[in-house]
């Protein structure tokens, strides 16, 4: 009779072991399988000129970042500010890829927020996105000058995460 409660008891002990490990995880940390691999190619419109496109071929031989943002998300507004002063920064190019998003609500948002972006891409149907693993917006990603992927933040970047991560990532990405 007490072998029958033994077993359930242990599956019960380990499940909530698994639920404690689980639960001690930062979300953001979710690593990348695309982390020190050539970034995924692509060419879509520019958001501001439709006629105009950008594909990541054409910053090759520089560092980069690339932010994954949309005007319908609540966290991209929450970051904008921490871009706006990476923008200002030139450390590095700042692209964005507007993200399953409505042109004129993007434009609007910048317009009323200020463009920290050197340009801005237009992935209205996701694809884009989807290449290149998006979990959900806020994403950031930095290159380096062969366009190889070395950093990857999941979420909205803080000026913490700028000062001790991005910064001196890029300034040991601009000396190789």
């Amino acid at each position: 009779m007490k072998a029958k409660f033994i077993i359930p008891l242990l599956l019960f002990v380990v499940l909530v072991g698994f639920l404690a490990v689980g639960l001690n995880r930062d979300p953001r940390e979710v690593p990348s399988p695309l982390i020190n691999k050539l970034a995924p190619a692509f060419n879509v419109p520019q958001l501001a000129d439709q006629g105009k496109s950008f594909s990541p071929e054409s910053m090759k031989g520089q560092v980069w970042i690339l932010n994954v943002w949309a005007s319908w998300c609540v966290a991209c507004r929450e970051e904008h500010p921490v871009l706006v002063e990476l923008g200002r920064s030139q450390i590095a190019p700042l692209i964005g890829l507007d993200y399953k998003d409505r042109r004129e609500d993007a434009m609007m948002m910048l317009a009323r927020q200020g463009n920290p972006y050197v340009l801005s891409a237009f992935d209205g149907d996701g694809r884009v996105g989807i290449n290149y693993g998006v979990y959900g917006v806020p994403e950031t990603y930095v290159m380096d000058k062969a366009g190889v992927i070395r950093f990857k933040q999941i979420g909205p970047i803080t000026t913490d995460v700028l000062e001790k991560t991005i910064y001196p990532l890029i300034n040991e990405l601009k000396k190789s």
